[in-house]
């Protein structure tokens, strides 16, 4: 990995992301960990992991995808929750954590829809279409076979998934979120709605792209509405996690169509993922432009960019370039949970050992690993 440039690197400068002043540019992405109890309400090994990469000198602490209500939004077994309140009780504490060492935490809400694959709450899978997934369940969160057909919603069923993420938001301010993030990337519900091939509807939520990025304006909406003093923002991508090869059909016309649409319902910040590629494998676009540069033009608004980001050398180019403002970090992070403490001192970055996250991707499983090589 790159270490060099130490202490002048562009992302340790603070920043204010929608009101939210950060001591960094550095973010710890949302990353899947199904570490908490089986009702959904965060444990104490989950409050240490967060508040660790804080005390690294992360600035800003994503949450993993945490479903906001009891019907069909859980994607995993023992996924976090922020659906009731004993779920906002287990947060209080993740939050206190981050905060205390200094650092800004953002609940993401993430509704699975056709690729949940462990849900106690409902037997089936809803989506915007009955169309089965692509590729099968991924075994490190649980799964195993080929995802089952969804059963389509009704819009009246539509309508309660965005009352759903309302009252998650507010929640996730009781917990002591700084902001919330709406989840709509990855092959998830609202990117399944967005994406052309699992959207067959011929409604108002369907068709063309303006059709299909609409109830992801509304989500981000009634989030903004909810809670007007946090901040609001969208995580959006092209790939998936059951389709790394997916584009927008319409490329930058599609792009620029999902972007103002964000944007005009409330979003502060626009969230770019990559799905674990890098981000120039992602993000470039046929013209020679990148996707996340895009987003800035195209809505005046901070861009969080993903992919590869501990990259000393590529993060600056991203940031110098105008590229996008923050970055978040997955693997990079798991490896180096005082990354930017470490960037600042110009000391080198471990690199990720996929044992970390194998077999299961769980907080336990990550610590059996640090304490196997701690041996």
């Amino acid at each position: 990995m790159t270490t060099t440039v130490g202490h002048a690197h562009p992302a340790l400068a603070p920043i204010t992301l929608g009101g939210l002043a950060l001591r960094n540019r550095y973010a710890v992405a949302p990353m899947t960990r199904v570490s908490a109890a089986p009702d959904g309400t965060p444990t104490g090994e989950m409050a240490d992991y967060y508040a660790e990469f804080a005390r690294g000198g992360f600035g800003l602490v994503f949450s993993e995808g945490t479903y906001p209500d009891t019907a069909a939004s859980q994607g995993y077994l023992n996924q976090p929750g922020l659906a009731r309140d004993e779920h906002v009780a287990g947060w209080r504490v993740v939050t206190a954590g981050v905060r205390a060492a200094g650092g800004r935490m953002i609940a993401q809400l993430m509704h699975a829809g056709a690729i949940a694959q462990g849900n106690p709450y409902q037997g089936h899978t809803v989506g915007p279409s009955a169309v089965r997934p692509r590729r099968e369940m991924m075994p490190a969160y649980g799964g195993s076979g080929p995802w089952p057909v969804p059963r389509e919603l009704t819009v009246a069923e539509i309508d309660g998934v965005v009352d759903g993420f309302a009252a998650a938001a507010r929640r996730a301010r009781e917990a002591g979120f700084d902001g919330v993030e709406v989840h709509a990337a990855n092959g998830y519900l609202l990117d399944q709605f967005l994406t052309d091939y699992t959207n067959l509807r011929t409604d108002s939520y369907g068709g063309s792209v303006a059709g299909r990025i609409r109830l992801t304006a509304r989500v981000v909406t009634a989030v903004a509405e909810a809670v007007p003093d946090l901040v609001t923002g969208v995580r959006l991508s092209q790939t998936k996690v059951n389709d790394f090869t997916y584009r927008w059909p319409g490329g930058r016309d599609d792009a620029e169509v999902i972007f103002a649409a964000v944007a005009e319902a409330g979003a502060d910040y626009l969230h770019i993922a990559s799905e674990g590629r890098n981000w120039l494998e992602t993000a470039k676009l046929a013209d020679g432009g990148t996707i996340t540069a895009l987003a800035r033009q195209v809505t005046g608004l901070p861009v969080i960019a993903n992919g590869g980001m501990h990259d000393l050398t590529q993060a600056r180019e991203v940031l110098a370039g105008e590229h996008a403002d923050v970055l978040s970090i997955g693997h990079g992070a798991l490896a180096n949970p005082d990354l930017p403490a470490r960037v600042a001192a110009a000391e080198p970055l471990a690199e990720f050992d996929r044992a970390m996250v194998s077999p299961t991707v769980t907080v336990a499983n990550a610590r059996r690993w640090r304490e196997s090589r701690q041996a």
